[in-house]
């Protein structure tokens, strides 16, 4: 295989561009950048002027906000198949967050000036873009709802539900999975420090609504977990 064909099955992993043709994904795939990053090397930063979008072929980039003390909040990590960047190249303003390889990674890079030709060529690509464009604002209003309206804990349950569902593990009412996240990496993810976040995983134990057995979470029931994660109060 090729370097262009290896580009074209990048391509077709993704949401924004895996239902083209084989012909149109040829066309990007000649225009696409290959890059390699290492461990913690940034991708871009947030206000940075935006160039263009990056599909991850390979590995795990992170995207995120930081304040000036240098706190920082997750906004999505992103594995195989995802893009990021791809709101800048439609809006025209700068890239909204930071995004860092977690882990060796390789990316495709396509600028700004070949998106915007494809869109011009491909209209039914743009009504797509702009599908995918309205359900990322969605998701980040839905972190932002998690965020201002719900205590640590229940942002802690509202985590584990979903590394739950990402572990194919919702079908039963009492699950287990191996959580790989750190107190830390929990931390970052849901607006909270590496402390408050192991205080609201010890009460969420006392509860009788998880167990934890080094890094294996149980979660005893789904649906009370779920009931407890949908409690809205105010953030103290």
């Amino acid at each position: 295989m090729d370097r262009t064909d290896r580009k074209v099955v990048a391509l077709r992993k993704t949401k924004l561009f895996g239902y083209l043709d084989e012909e149109a994904l040829s066309w990007l795939a000649v225009r696409a950048e290959e890059q390699h990053l290492t461990s913690g090397e940034m991708l871009f930063f947030s206000a940075e002027p935006a160039t263009g979008l990056f599909v991850v072929v390979d590995g795990t980039i992170r995207a995120f906000k930081q304040n000036r003390e240098g706190r920082e909040q997750v906004m999505h990590i992103d594995t195989t198949g995802a893009t990021l960047g791809d709101v800048p190249v439609f809006d025209d303003g700068p890239y909204p967050a930071s995004a860092v390889a977690q882990v060796d990674s390789e990316v495709l890079f396509l600028g700004k000036a070949v998106i915007h030709e494809f869109c011009l060529q491909n209209p039914k690509f743009t009504l797509l873009a702009l599908k995918l464009m309205a359900e990322r604002v969605r998701r980040h209003a839905q972190l932002v709802d998690i965020l201002s309206f719900h205590e640590v804990g229940q942002r802690l349950a509202i985590l584990l539900l979903a590394e739950a569902k990402e572990a194919d593990a919702e079908n039963k009412e009492c699950v287990s999975f191996r959580l790989a996240l750190s107190n830390h990496e929990i931390a970052t993810r849901i607006g909270s420090v590496r402390d408050v976040v192991s205080r609201a995983l010890t009460r969420l134990q006392q509860l009788g609504l998880v167990t934890v057995k080094a890094r294996s979470i149980t979660i005893l029931s789904l649906r009370a977990l779920k009931t407890y994660a949908e409690s809205h109060q105010n953030r103290r």
